[in-house]
């Protein structure tokens, strides 16, 4: 008896709630925490335990019965208080070694619940209030940085002009290009901070999309032709003349991928495509693939290239520089204006960026502008799509789904098969462009399978041309 005295006098205190009973059930021992939660005050001990688990435990002709099979591990309960609300509870029912009975220790889940639910509160208030306080003193330093750069850039501006030295003008446009780089490093720390803050807006307006097109080719065509590469850039009659979005930011994402493709890219040519993907109402989705010859990258390093602060290994930032932080803002804004970004690769077979975003329609401005701006050299292919209307002299070839429009299609698969089979990838290009013109207003299935098609015939990749090939024509004959 007095090992039994000495167990209730350390069980009192304890966190759980603690209740001895003997083999029929009856309560004889109740810690403080069971009697303030089960609400029966000093009246517990002579209750039954079948009262606080009705469930578990069934009283009847004077005998217990266990409704559960109990061993030393917690199991799930629910246990009844004395105004019959009950609550889940973790317990261990235990046969009793110093008097004949058990003993049951549990745990109110739901106060651990909510226990849990406060501090996840506090730990998330918290960790946004440090996000916010690193987003204000990341902008306020980019802010001050960026006050000396120019600074430096405006000098070296002036200098530039008056000096005549060749060795002095060198140094000097190594100068003034590095302020041109710092004040991108900047502008992309400002944006990632503002990302991530959640201050970030979108400023749409109306603006005519091969003017923007134009700007950004004006940006590259220099270096691009100045490290001897081949430059096209292709926008689908269907894309609209003016739309409504943010000019800015689809101008800075095109930018970004262009100067990816740039940096590297040490022979080939890059290429820009343009296309309306789908049209709900006054909105429409825009295509845009940024298509390189360079490095490419391996499948599993893919998803490195959109986090933040990522390279997809060290090597590539000390020889190419840059700080990680532009695909992943490019994948911010592509899913702000309600798109995405992706990318296919092969190791050393180049790079395939791609990004949708939704843009609002001009209808008042809207007009048709087939042979508008700046088209891909496909235009004097044999088959071209011009060359189709004259020969087969009807409207029906441009219609997807026409039997005039299906056989047109079929003739110029076939070329294609030809020419991929003969690794003539540049006729190739050729047939593929007059595909995807005679493919205009195909459904979205069938007009994703000749986007994926001509990429693989851009890469030059054999075995996914010829899936792309089986899958067109299977659009086809369906």
């Amino acid at each position: 008896m007095e090992q039994s005295s000495c167990g209730m006098f350390f069980a009192e205190d304890a966190l759980e709630m603690i209740l001895m009973f003997d083999r029929a059930g009856d309560i004889f021992y109740a810690n403080a925490e069971a009697r303030k939660n089960l609400e029966y005050g000093d009246g517990l001990p002579g209750k039954n335990i079948s009262e606080i688990f009705p469930d578990t435990f069934t009283f009847s002709d004077g005998k217990l019965e266990e409704n559960h099979i109990f061993d030393r591990k917690t199991h799930k309960l629910v246990a009844y208080r004395k105004n019959f609300t009950c609550f889940p509870a973790e317990a261990r029912v235990v046969e009793n070694a110093v008097r004949p009975g058990s003993y049951v220790c549990m745990a109110n889940v739901t106060l651990e619940k909510e226990y849990l639910s406060r501090k996840n509160t506090q730990v998330k208030q918290e960790a946004e209030k440090a996000l916010k306080v690193k987003s204000e003193f990341v902008a306020n330093v980019t802010h001050e940085l960026r006050t000396p750069v120019n600074g430096i850039a405006g000098h070296v501006k002036d200098l530039i002009g008056i000096e005549t030295d060749g060795a002095k003008l060198k140094t000097l446009r190594v100068i003034e290009h590095c302020c041109d780089d710092m004040n991108k490093l900047i502008n992309n720390i400002l944006d990632f901070s503002k990302l991530e803050a959640g201050k970030f807006a979108l400023e749409e307006r109306r603006f005519c999309v091969r003017d923007m097109l134009d700007y950004v080719k004006g940006n590259h065509i220099g270096k691009i032709t100045e490290k001897g590469l081949e430059f096209f850039m292709t926008v689908s009659p269907k894309v609209p003349e003016y739309i409504v979005g943010d000019e800015l930011r689809i101008a800075q994402i095109l930018n970004n991928l262009l100067s990816n493709a740039l940096k590297f890219t040490s022979v080939g040519k890059i290429t820009v495509q343009v296309l309306k993907t789908a049209q709900v109402n006054d909105r429409a989705e825009l295509f845009f693939l940024v298509i390189d010859s360079g490095i490419g990258i391996e499948p599993q390093d893919k998803d490195k290239l959109f986090q933040s602060f990522s390279q997809v290994d060290a090597s590539i930032s000390r020889k190419y520089g840059g700080t990680g932080l532009g695909l992943n803002i490019c994948k911010q804004l592509a899913e702000l204006m309600g798109g995405s970004i992706g990318v296919e690769s092969e190791k050393g077979r180049g790079s395939a960026f791609s990004f949708s975003i939704w843009v609002g329609l001009c209808e008042d401005e809207a007009r048709d502008v087939r042979g508008a701006g700046t088209n891909a050299a496909a235009s004097d292919t044999p088959l071209s799509f011009s060359e189709w209307e004259e020969e087969e002299g009807r409207e029906a070839v441009k219609i997807f789904g026409t039997p005039e429009n299906k056989e047109a299609l079929s003739k110029n698969l076939s070329k294609l098969v030809l020419c991929v089979e003969m690794d003539n990838w540049e006729k190739a290009e050729m047939f593929m462009e007059t595909i995807r013109q005679l493919s205009e207003g195909a459904p979205r299935e069938a007009a994703r399978a000749v986007l994926r098609l001509k990429m693989a015939v851009q890469k030059e990749n054999y075995d996914k041309a010829a899936a792309g090939i089986e899958e067109l024509e299977a659009f086809l004959q369906g």
